[in-house]
């Protein structure tokens, strides 16, 4: 893969006929960035650094590697687009796109030995907590890291979306093109696959 060279980047805001600016909706920069550059590159603005952050929790991942899989998400929202049909938020529907490039590509980074050696805390540490405060909310983000890095993607996606980046359930199912039975079936095996990893650690 090639860091950083694939998407012809400008800010997301398109010129209005007054020539004022005239921010268009996320829906209509869906439909628009099947043949036009600008509208994917506006929506690269608005929505990358949620992929960045999801790609962050969901795999083990160098800076450029990530990078990378973020291009190539918005590539294939691009190649998507015709058919997005607004059943979920476009938000969720790139986060899903993302999911699809990530299991891929991270199978290949893996196969050449070119997974990160760590994975990143869930959530920054607020501000101002006493030091042993911080170390133990520093522990169960590892411990909690590693139990989501131990779940099998399908359950890690649901997981991701659904209790870190709290979209609704009924939006992941349509964006990951499940049925909603099988939407919670697998965010109830996440969680209590969590739940047991937790226990058992906390218990050693």
């Amino acid at each position: 893969m090639t860091h950083g060279k694939l998407l012809p980047f400008r800010r997301g805001v398109t010129t209005g006929s007054d020539g004022g600016d005239a921010r268009l909706s996320d829906e209509a920069l869906v439909a628009a960035c099947a043949l036009d550059g600008d509208a994917l590159g506006a929506l690269f603005d608005r929505f990358h650094a949620d992929v960045h952050r999801f790609l962050s929790r969901f795999a083990r991942l160098d800076d450029d590697a990530r990078d990378d899989i973020v291009q190539l998400t918005f590539l294939q929202v691009q190649r998507a687009a015709p058919r997005f049909r607004g059943t979920s938020a476009v938000k969720t529907w790139i986060l899903g796109v993302a999911v699809n490039v990530a299991r891929n590509e991270v199978r290949s980074l893996s196969r050449r030995g070119a997974m990160a050696d760590g994975a990143g805390e869930l959530a920054a540490p607020a501000i101002g907590p006493r030091p042993d405060e911080l170390l133990e909310r520093r522990q169960l983000n590892d411990r909690l890291a590693r139990a989501i890095e131990e779940l099998s993607p399908k359950l890690r996606s649901v997981f991701l979306m659904c209790d870190v980046e709290g979209i609704p359930g009924v939006e992941v199912a349509r964006a990951l093109e499940l049925r909603e039975g099988t939407l919670w079936r697998r965010l109830h095996d996440a969680r209590k696959q969590l739940r047991a990893a937790l226990d058992g650690e906390g218990t050693r």
